[in-house]
């Protein structure tokens, strides 16, 4: 019996020894391999465009932190974005709602791969890995960074023609006071139901009295809205409405109108 307790006793001093460290302290414990997993890995079906991809069951996702490339340099990041993602295995890992990280096989991020090719700008960050490779990509005039101009974001749609036009008369004006007159066009080519329009005073003006509509100000800003009788405006046709308003210096038009919040041009 003596025995047996003598060899239980050894048997616990070893234990202790080797689950020690030469301190005294215990070590840690090794980590299971279920928590060292990544995600699971899908295949790319599809390349959308240079950072958006259709998966293996069909769903799209868009890879974060990557801005949408210039009309100039679209062509060359989907050819990058099929040469790297496409067929190819990746571990998806969500970042925010609809935005994804994508691992290549090896490790890769393909956000930082495509940053650090040239292939497409960051977006979204100000610090960090992305920022840093997107400047050496730039200093190196790798990918867009060495087409010129290519690498400056532009707008590829021209901006929609303006809706109306306004004529804004000053009809009178006196001593702390004036009249003006303001005439709506509209050359949206559709009918207007219910109007809105817009301006930004001088300060020191404000509208004291308005007929053929409901006036409304908050410091220099200024909205009159249609009376009951004259909501809609025919296409190519105008709407008239006028005021008195008292002024601090002599008055003068406004520099821009908006009608329902499209902005219109002065005639």
């Amino acid at each position: 019996m003596a025995a047996r307790k003598h060899l239980v006793v050894l048997l616990t001093l070893l234990v202790a020894g080797c689950t020690a460290s030469q301190d005294g302290r215990p070590l840690p414990a090794t980590q299971s391999s279920s928590t060292a997993e990544k995600e699971p890995s899908t295949k790319v079906r599809g390349v959308v465009d240079a950072r958006t991809v259709e998966l293996a069951d069909g769903t799209r996702a868009r890879v974060a932190l990557l801005a949408e490339p210039t009309s100039c340099a679209a062509a060359a990041a989907v050819e990058f974005a099929t040469k790297t993602l496409l067929d190819k295995e990746v571990r998806v890992r969500s970042i925010t709602p609809g935005e994804v990280s994508l691992e290549l096989p090896d490790g890769t991020d393909y956000a930082l791969l495509a940053v650090s090719s040239g292939a497409l700008r960051v977006a979204g960050v100000d610090g960090g890995p992305l920022v840093e490779a997107e400047s050496k990509a730039s200093q190196a005039k790798l990918g867009l960074w060495g087409q010129g101009d290519c690498s400056a974001p532009t707008s590829s749609t021209p901006p929609p023609p303006p809706s109306c036009v306004v004529v804004y008369r000053i009809t009178g004006q006196w001593s702390g006071a004036f009249q003006a007159e303001v005439t709506v066009r509209n050359v949206s080519g559709a009918l207007v139901e219910g109007w809105t329009v817009r301006w930004r005073f001088a300060e020191g003006e404000s509208v004291t009295q308005l007929w053929n509509g409901t006036a409304s100000q908050s410091g220099v800003n200024v909205s009159v809205t249609n009376a009951d009788y004259n909501a809609l405006i025919v296409a190519d046709g105008s709407v008239s409405f006028g005021f008195n308003g008292s002024a601090t210096a002599p008055s003068s038009p406004p520099a821009s109108f908006s009608l329902n919040g499209n902005a219109c041009t002065t005639g």
